[in-house]
C-alpha cells in the first residue's frame, strides 16, 4: 500500500488517530444502514461484493489492532468470514472497540512497526487504515445507494497524504493500486480520494 520511505508519511508529526475515529464512526455508519438484500450488490472494488467489503473491513480494524500490538497483521486475514448477516455493524464495533486501547499510547505512534506494506513508525500505519477506511467506505456507499462523501476536511487531510505516500506513476505489484481515475468535475474530496486509489462509480 503506502510507501514506507515516504517522507510525509515517516517525518509528519500530525496525530492521526482523532482522523482515524472520525473515519471509523463515519463506515460504522454506514454498516449500519446496509440491507440484507445489498449483501451480494457489486461494489467499485472488483475484488469484493458487498458482504466480502464488510468482511474485509473489520479485518482492516483487526490488523490495526495487530499493528499497534507489534504483531504481523499477516495473521489477520484480508476478509473476515463467518460474520451472520446482520452482525456486521456489530462485529465492526467491536473490532474496533478492541483496537483503540492499543493505540492509547503516544508512543505506539513513533515506534516501528510492520504493516502489511512494509516496517514504518506507528503514525504511517495509522495514516494507511484512515485510507482504507475511507476509500472502502466510499465503495459501500457507492454499492448501497448511501451519502458518499465524508466531512470535506477528513478526506481532503487523506488525499493530501495519499498523494506523496501513493504515487500516480508507481502502480501494481508491491504498490497494490490501480491506475489513478481522472475525477468528475463536481467530484467530492472522498470520491477524489477514491478516484486516487483507482476507484470509479459503478
Amino acid at each position: 500500500m503506502f510507501h514506507g520511505d515516504s517522507c510525509l508519511m515517516t517525518n509528519n508529526t500530525t496525530d492521526p488517530r482523532p482522523l482515524y475515529r472520525e473515519a471509523l464512526a463515519w463506515t460504522t455508519a454506514l454498516v449500519e444502514k446496509v440491507r440484507d438484500d445489498q449483501l451480494t450488490a457489486a461494489t467499485p472494488c472488483a475484488d469484493f461484493d458487498v458482504r466480502t467489503l464488510l468482511g474485509h473491513l473489520v479485518a482492516t480494524v483487526e490488523r490495526a489492532r495487530v499493528i499497534g500490538e507489534g504483531g504481523d497483521p499477516g495473521t489477520v486475514p484480508l476478509v473476515v468470514t463467518d460474520i451472520p448477516d446482520d452482525g456486521y455493524a456489530d462485529t465492526y464495533r467491536s473490532a474496533t472497540d478492541r483496537m483503540w486501547p492499543v493505540w492509547a499510547d503516544d508512543s505506539r505512534l513513533d515506534a516501528t512497526v510492520t504493516a502489511p506494506w512494509g516496517t514504518v513508525p506507528g503514525r504511517a500505519a495509522i495514516w494507511g487504515y484512515i485510507n482504507e477506511t475511507l476509500v472502502h467506505g466510499w465503495d459501500l456507499a457507492v454499492a448501497t445507494g448511501q451519502p458518499s462523501e465524508t466531512r470535506p476536511e477528513l478526506a481532503e487531510a487523506m488525499l493530501a497524504v495519499a498523494r506523496h505516500a501513493i504515487p500516480a506513476e508507481t502502480r501494481g505489484g508491491h504498490v497494490p493500486f490501480a491506475d489513478v481515475v481522472e475525477p468528475h468535475p463536481t467530484a467530492g474530496p472522498t470520491e477524489r480520494l477514491a478516484n486516487w486509489s483507482g476507484r470509479k462509480s459503478i
